[in-house]
């Protein structure tokens, strides 16, 4: 089996060693990651300049562009094989609701799926996680199921992981999207020159994490796996907009 890695934190990012450590046993593994931290990047493609890829003394292939660059570039033209799985993380963070819609991470996975290859997109709970361990270890078993039992092509999942010790982990649950509250406000701050900056504010608190949420599954301590889509139609008001628009 031959899988291709990324994530938006970055090559040198931790939870990434980990889950290529964790995954040499059971595949062909191939890294190609953003060269910095890319998180918020969402689904950009870098189309104003030429990217380059260089390698790390580890072997891992680093990017001057997205994640999604990073397995679009891979995909279609600087690997010689198609992968048959790619998994994106493991991310330093949660991507619960609202969250994949910015997040590359998600970005990264959503990428393989469109170019018709199954993909996971892998997190931690929280920043400052310390226990990558516990999600590497989610990922073989699901690697190895996906062996035994293939997902089909059109397969993209999404899955975070509580940051606990592997055995304090209570299973996993299916999942769907949770929702956030709006995000907190911007922070104004002024630079040494007097300039005037705005960092942008955090993510507001869950809204929508009642049970069967991804918010409600973590929580618990459970593993969410959550099946995503990409067609954004919202069907249920395709009448009512033909009947506002006659």
């Amino acid at each position: 089996m031959r899988i291709l890695l990324s994530n938006d934190d970055g090559y040198f990012a931790p939870g990434l060693a980990a889950l290529a450590e964790a995954l040499i046993p059971l595949a062909d593994i191939t890294v190609v990651a953003p060269e910095r931290n890319r998180s918020g990047a969402s689904n950009s493609l870098t189309l104003d300049r030429p990217l380059t890829v260089r390698q790390a003394h580890n072997g891992f292939y680093f990017v001057n562009g997205t994640p999604t660059d990073c397995v679009h570039l891979a995909i279609t033209g600087l690997l010689d094989f198609l992968p048959d799985m790619i998994i994106s993380g493991i991310n330093d963070g949660a991507n619960m609701g609202d969250d994949t819609i910015y997040s590359g991470t998600v970005a990264a996975a959503m990428e393989g799926f469109l170019l018709g290859i199954p993909s996971l997109a892998i997190s931690m709970s929280q920043h400052a996680a310390t226990h990558f361990d516990s999600a590497a270890k989610i990922v073989v078993d699901l690697v190895r199921h996906h062996l035994q039992n293939p997902l089909p092509a059109a397969a993209l999942l999404n899955v975070n992981v509580p940051d606990v010790p592997h055995d304090q982990l209570n299973g996993t649950r299916i999942t769907r999207l949770g929702k956030r509250h709006k995000a907190e406000p911007v922070i104004k701050a002024a630079t040494p020159r007097g300039e005037t900056v705005y960092w942008v504010g955090a993510a507001g608190a869950a809204q929508d994490a009642g049970e069967g949420t991804d918010f409600h599954a973590v929580k618990h301590g459970f593993v969410s796996v959550t099946p995503l889509q990409i067609d954004l139609t919202q069907y249920q008001q395709l009448e009512m907009l033909k009947g506002w628009l006659a």
